[in-house]
């Protein structure tokens, strides 16, 4: 049996004698949490947009508000959150969240009110989604791996795209079949089971048990091997050090653009086919069709960073998934199903590099140490930038009657990003003082 130790600071030096590499169960608990954790905050909510607006006579601009309180409000959650994965590790924090968001999920069974809808979509299921999300995994995950980065966080990742797969057509059936009421009490039980042993699996470095990163003994760690986690070790910015460096902000302006793309696509796609004359069933498969290939492609794109430089990677994922929504939107306009789905292909290609790209880049810039730090101080900034994307494509439909423009801007941001992500340079810590 497997022998485990607690991430109180009284036990952290006590050593986990695993085999395999604990790490390992780690990447399959952070696969869960984002499957979980992103499905619920972006792919259940294009479904429920049409009958909750419809039955609670609000615009698609009073639905799409809480999305742009969400951003804001997950910034401040990864702001505060962040600097607390390296100090007491993921395991209390995600802990919380499972609470918080099983219990936001099912309060929305009970919205009546913009106000309420706002509160608990916007505010509690978002500070609920951010303790067990992205952020809090992928930090783990970095501290976790060194060599294999790229691939272990790809592979974590693939559980975004799963929630596409899965949670998109599970919700547009739980909707149809039951109601959208009776569908949020279903997805608060679902979450909170699934969530509650991924929570026990969470450790916060592999240093606190007598392990290195990797798996790698201790005699492969002090060669050749391990040189990599070690320079990360000895060049590891602070915070502080990182807040004054150009990089940290070209970086979070760049992912700041490329983040928009799928924020308003998971949210907006179901109503924009929807309103071209596509089923529900079609549109919500369009979702299904891109999260194929952005899950499939995800160990590819992890195979290539842990080869190749990152940045021109970055650039080219980011810049794709410009080019699949320009493609998307001719698609749509021409009325064809078949090449509305090719682009949503194309589309999902460009979505598999989003994750891992962003988390190796400021893994590699900054170091593994107090990654989490800051991480979560560039949040702000970053989500800042994309808060205002959805609210600000569903008031262009509500005044416009069309999504056509709106999208076309999001599309050529992407492909800034693109530019913003090639361009930037690491930063030198040797100019930075302490």
């Amino acid at each position: 049996m497997y022998r485990q130790a607690s991430d109180y600071p009284s036990e952290r030096n006590k050593p986990l004698k695993l085999t395999p590499y604990y790490g390992y169960r780690l990447l399959a608990a952070s696969f869960v949490a984002q499957f979980v954790s992103i499905g619920i905050y972006s792919y259940v909510l294009g479904p429920f947009m049409e009958p909750m607006t419809s039955d609670l006579s609000w615009s698609r601009g009073d639905y799409t508000l809480s999305r742009t309180v969400g951003q804001l409000v997950m910034a401040i959650v990864g702001f505060m959150v962040g600097a607390k994965v390296d100090t007491i590790g993921a395991r209390p924090i995600m802990a919380l969240g499972t609470l918080v968001l099983g219990a936001a999920l099912y309060a929305h069974s009970l919205v009546e009110s913009r106000l309420a809808w706002w509160l608990l979509n916007g505010v509690v299921l978002t500070c609920g989604c951010a303790m067990v999300g992205n952020l809090v995994v992928n930090v783990t995950l970095s501290k976790w791996f060194v060599l294999h980065r790229g691939k272990a966080i790809a592979f974590a990742a693939m559980g975004v795209s799963m929630g596409g797969i899965v949670l998109t057509p599970l919700s547009t059936w739980l909707i149809d079949n039951l109601g959208w009421r009776e569908a949020w009490v279903w997805l608060a039980g679902l979450s909170t089971l699934v969530l509650i042993p991924v929570t026990l699996a969470m450790r916060r470095r592999p240093e606190d048990y007598g392990l290195r990163p990797d798996g790698l003994s201790e005699k492969d760690f002090l060669s050749d091997q391990g040189e990599k986690a070690r320079l990360e070790e000895a060049l590891a910015f602070t915070r502080g050090q990182a807040l004054r460096t150009f990089s940290f902000y070209a970086l979070v302006i760049a992912f700041g653009f490329f983040s928009i793309n799928i924020i308003v696509l998971l949210l907006h796609s179901v109503p924009f086919l929807t309103d071209e004359g596509f089923t529900r069933n079609e549109a919500a498969l369009a979702i299904v069709i891109a999260s194929i290939p952005a899950m499939l492609s995800k160990p590819f794109w992890g195979t290539l960073i842990d080869r190749m430089p990152v940045k021109p990677l970055a650039a080219i994922s980011a810049s794709l998934t410009g080019v699949a929504l320009l493609l998307i939107i001719f698609a749509v306009e021409s009325q064809s199903l078949f090449w509305t789905y090719a682009a949503f292909v194309v589309l999902g290609l460009g979505w598999g590099g989003m994750i891992p790209m962003q988390e190796v880049i400021w893994a590699t810039f900054y170091g593994r140490t107090n990654l989490g730090a800051i991480r979560g101080a560039g949040l702000p900034f970053a989500l800042t930038l994309s808060a205002l994307a959805p609210w600000l494509v569903g008031r262009h439909f509500d005044i416009y009657g069309n999504y056509i423009a709106a999208l076309t801007v999001v599309a050529l941001l992407n492909i800034v990003s693109g530019v913003l992500i090639y361009l930037v340079k690491p930063p030198a810590k040797k100019n930075v003082s302490d």
